[in-house]
C-alpha cells in the first residue's frame, strides 16, 4: 500500500459532513431512513434521522415527517415532495411540498 504524507493526506481530506434533506432538489419518498446518533457542543448525546443518497447524508428534521404525513394524509400515492426552510439554528421552520411524478 503506498503511503502518502500529511501534507498530501490534509490536501484531499474531505471532512464528514451531513447535509440537511432541504438541499436535495426532490426528496424520492421510498428513500430508507436510518437513525444517527451526535454529540452537541456540550458533549451531550442527541439522535436523528438521515436519508443516504449516493453515499451522502441528509438529515431529516422531526417536522419534516410531520410535514410529509399530511402530505400522504392529502395524496396517499405521493412519492416525491421538495423540502424547504426558512430561519436558522433553532428558528428553522421547514415545509414539505408535493411534487408531480
Amino acid at each position: 500500500m503506498e503511503s502518502k504524507t500529511l501534507k498530501e493526506s490534509a490536501k484531499e481530506y474531505v471532512p464528514k459532513r451531513t447535509l440537511n434533506v432541504t438541499d436535495l432538489d426532490k426528496v424520492n419518498l421510498s428513500f430508507p431512513m436510518e437513525d444517527r446518533e451526535g454529540k452537541d457542543s456540550k458533549g451531550s448525546i442527541f439522535n436523528y434521522k438521515v436519508i443516504v443518497v449516493n453515499n451522502q447524508e441528509y438529515r431529516v428534521p422531526g417536522t419534516v415527517l410531520e410535514e410529509i404525513q399530511k402530505i400522504l394524509k392529502l395524496k396517499p400515492e405521493a412519492e416525491f415532495v421538495k423540502v424547504t426552510s426558512t430561519g436558522s439554528g433553532l428558528n428553522t421552520t421547514y415545509s414539505a411540498e408535493y411534487l408531480e411524478n
